[in-house]
């Protein structure tokens, strides 16, 4: 193989294939979105979500299934995917996504599992057996620490090395050690300041040395900074192409003597053991296309034809087993015949939000709306107001007039009903890939439908949709919550089912519900920074910062409620494992997620810790009055901490107490642990640190700067660009804004296309605008398919940096030159 030849490989074809070497017998294979449905476009290609992609199952979100708390449930899900990847020629899925919900502002994430890691871990391992199953690669991402949207190309995330390793890492861990995935996609932004695509010790130490990673690492779309960066460290593949620009790169550093082309040799390799791993699905692809053209029922190979109907089912199955009921006062729910005139109102009950926005975007097979499956049940369903405007929030004090109308309606058709049925939830503007959400609230105009209704005195039932928490200030005032998350396809008669009772929900909370945004430790700098996201809140995220300084929660990690009870006893603890005796105390069967906590030496009493840590999980469902023994296994490192000084875990030695409950805050059972080992105190930075009274209090929304430095062990850099330095070539579009001339221009440009976009009732297009404002100038080149070279790309910067006329004068002669070289006669 040539040295072109292997450069090559090592950057995509176009926007979704690998670039084939055909006298070698080398193929170019497809890569797609999809971690809850494919997404493979027929015509014109984008990271985005706008064209449209064929047919295909769209299944619940990452965010909905973890509500599951069931692996074996998210490996058939993952097998469905697969198979229809395979049908489509794709050998690589993208997905699943595992990063920690850190805050509940971030854009992507209703893509992510949960704020846990053990739980992330096991359920994304899961899914990346099923994909990989059908011959399918699937792609464990963003590796790493991709905790939001805003500046993604080119934040830098901060954050202590014991939060890296026991928060951001271990979702990652388990999911490669327990998952073994074929290839894992790099995160676009830095990781302590180095990007995350060039981070040999995340991609070579770790990854591979250490977790035994044998794949192929891919950058995330436009994700390359460096690319001969990128291969040092362990980055096989770019994508999409770059019109060979970066190949080139490659090339020159080999002739150059600044790249060993043993590195270059090993990523090749890398990428011809992934087509090689991938050779079966595109077998079934081909034999199932040949068995289609001939009229066959089924193919030689035994493969038949993806049966969208039966992965309908399993959609609805999968969303039926996710949904959580968060509250049920006087046993309002289920209803049935007996419930009398139910009203149904909300938007959402029409017309469904069952996914979220951006690359995941499935065009699914069919949808099922709540409102029809409703009409169909038994419950005697008397009319439906949608109640507000769906994308109108109001303005200043003042809803609009539409929603002003609609909630009139609303209320009329509600005064004449026994029971409300109402549809709350975010709209298609506020959850989408490459924009976070500006605060936690539903819009005002739900909220002022809502307190309307409470205020009749007839029972309200609130059903949610959405992929991240909000605030529930009316959570009191209704007699109770259902929520489907994104649900998918299936998702409106799966709600349906739970409503009426021919489902027992089993759904529990995998992040906490906070009471407000400002309880979240993160809350006072989350995507309000520009150049770095200071990780201060360290291990605190979610139930461990919440349940350590005893924060009130709207909803505890781990919460949901049943149509029946249950009861623990008999608890049995051990280093590895544990069994407990769980009861069905109620008049019906049902299914309970029995959640095992540990509880560290030390804890309670004042140490850098949790105050408890998920360990391990199951699920078990029962007939009424039936009771069974629970065996769950305990997470490898649930005695563990994170060593900064020796950089390993290490076992925390003493009487550790294991706890096991329905949620982080409902524990039924205990029993103490003694676990040997060599003294430790978890926490230290380093010997003789600075004591860090906010990390062992957990008053981790109040860590100045000085005690953030001490966790670090470093100055952390600036936190906001510099001011009045010439932009290059790294920096962002958006950093232009406010410079005047050209690249103000850029920027006023693109802040009205997406002003324009969101009020002619296109959300989506309108945040894909924030893609191009948080694009690195350096992608201009590379992503324009030869249209833009380097020297062209240097001239309008000089432009951008505000001198216009000198750009110009450069710009010319660069555009003559590219275009000569275009038209010249390309050598052998």
């Amino acid at each position: 193989m040539t040295l072109t030849e292997k450069a090559s490989l090592t950057s995509g074809a176009n926007f979704w294939n690998t670039k084939p070497v055909d006298r070698l017998g080398v193929p170019s294979i497809m890569l797609t979105d999809g971690p809850h449905g494919l997404r493979k476009q027929g015509g014109a290609a984008d990271h985005l979500g706008l064209n449209a992609s064929i047919p295909a199952t769209c299944f619940p979100t990452a965010a909905t299934l973890a509500n599951s708390w069931d692996p074996g449930l998210v490996e058939r899900v993952g097998e469905a995917l697969g198979a229809e990847a395979a049908a489509e020629d794709v050998s690589v899925l993208l997905g699943p996504g595992l990063n920690i919900k850190r805050n509940p502002l971030a854009g992507r994430n209703f893509e992510y599992f949960s704020e846990d890691p053990l739980l992330a871990g096991r359920l994304a391992a899961a899914q990346i057996r099923g994909i990989q199953s059908q011959g399918v690669a699937a792609s464990a991402k963003h590796f790493a620490v991709n905790s939001q949207e805003t500046h993604r190309m080119s934040v830098d995330e901060v954050v202590d090395e014991r939060a890296l390793h026991e928060t951001y890492l271990e979702a990652f861990r388990i999911a490669v050690t327990e998952g073994r995935p074929w290839t894992v996609m790099s995160s676009y932004n830095k990781v302590n300041g180095t990007y995350a695509n060039e981070h040999r010790e995340l991609l070579d130490e770790i990854l591979r040395k250490q977790w035994g990673f044998d794949g192929l690492v891919v950058t995330d779309w436009g994700g390359n900074n460096d690319r001969v960066a990128g291969l040092v460290a362990g980055n096989a593949l770019e994508m999409p192409s770059t019109d060979g620009v970066t190949d080139a790169e490659v090339v020159r550093a080999v002739e150059e003597r600044r790249l060993d082309e043993a590195v270059l040799d090993a990523r090749v390799d890398e990428l011809l053991a992934l087509i090689a791993r991938t050779e079966r699905a595109r077998e079934t692809s081909r034999t199932r296309v040949g068995a289609a053209r001939t009229g066959s029922a089924s193919t030689p190979d035994g493969a038949a034809p993806v049966d969208h109907d039966a992965h309908h089912a399993l959609a609805v199955e999968a969303a039926r087993r996710s949904v959580v009921l968060l509250r049920n006062a006087r046993g309002t729910l289920p209803l049935g015949s007996h419930s009398g005139r139910v009203a149904v109102i909300g938007d959402f009950a029409a017309s469904p939000r069952y996914q979220g926005a951006g690359s995941s975007l499935v065009n699914p097979t069919r949808v099922d709306v709540a409102l029809d499956a409703l009409r169909a049940s038994e419950l005697d369903v008397v009319g439906y107001e949608p109640g507000y405007a769906r994308r109108d929030a109001g303005r200043g004090a003042w809803d609009s007039p539409s929603s002003v109308r609609r909630r009139r309606k609303a209320v009329r058709l509600a005064e004449r009903a026994d029971v409300v049925l109402l549809f709350l939830g975010l709209d298609e503007s506020a959850e989408a890939e490459g924009v976070d959400r500006t605060h936690m609230r539903l819009a005002r105009n739900q909220l002022a439908l809502t307190r309307e209704l409470t205020a009749l005195g007839v029972p309200v039932v609130v059903v949610l949709a959405g992929g991240a928490p909000v605030e529930l200030p009316f959570a009191e005032h209704v007699d109770a919550i259902v929520h489907g998350y994104l649900a998918g396809q299936g998702g409106g008669q799966a709600v349906a089912d739970v409503l009426t009772g021919a489902v027992n929900p089993a759904g529990r909370l995998a992040e906490t519900y906070p009471l407000r945004y400002a309880d979240v430790p993160s809350s006072a700098t989350f995507g309000r920074t520009e150049a770095t996201s200071e990780h201060r809140e360290s291990i605190y995220v979610g139930y461990r910062y919440a349940d350590k300084v005893g924060l009130p929660v709207r909803y505890p990690f781990g919460h949901g409620l049943s149509y029946t009870t249950f009861a623990y006893s008999d608890l049995t603890a051990g280093r590895e494992q544990v069994t407990v005796t769980v009861t069905n105390t109620g008049d019906r069967a049902g299914t309970e997620t029995v959640q095992v906590y540990v509880e560290a030496p030390g804890a309670a009493e004042g140490a850098f810790r949790a105050p408890r840590e998920l360990a391990g999980f199951a699920k078990v469902t029962l007939d009424a009055g039936e009771s069974a023994t629970v065996t769950v296994d305990l997470a490898e490192h649930a005695f563990d901490a994170y060593d900064v000084v020796t950089h390993q875990w290490r076992t925390v030695p003493g009487i550790s107490t294991v706890q096991v409950g329905a949620s982080s805050r409902d524990l039924r059972v205990s029993a103490p642990v003694e676990v040997d080992g060599e003294p430790w105190t978890p926490g230290a930075t380093a010997p003789g640190a600075t004591a860090l009274p906010h990390y062992v209090s957990g008053q981790v929304d109040r860590v100045p700067a000085d005690e953030f430095a001490a966790l670090l062990g470093r100055t952390p850099p600036a936190a906001d660009w510099p001011v009045g330095l010439p932009l290059t070539r790294d920096d962002i579009v958006a950093q232009a804004r406010g410079r005047g001339g050209v690249g103000g221009l850029l920027v006023g440009l693109i802040d009205t296309a997406g002003r324009l976009l969101m009020a002619l009732g296109r959300p989506l297009a309108a945040n894909n605008t924030r893609f191009a404002l948080d694009l690195p100038f350096r992608s201009v080149s590379r992503m324009s398919a030869g249209k833009v070279d380097d020297a062209m790309l240097d001239a309008l910067l000089v432009m951008v940096n505000g001198r216009f006329w000198g750009g110009m004068r450069r710009l010319v002669p660069a555009w003559r030159a590219h275009a000569k070289a275009a038209r010249a006669p390309k050598k052998d």
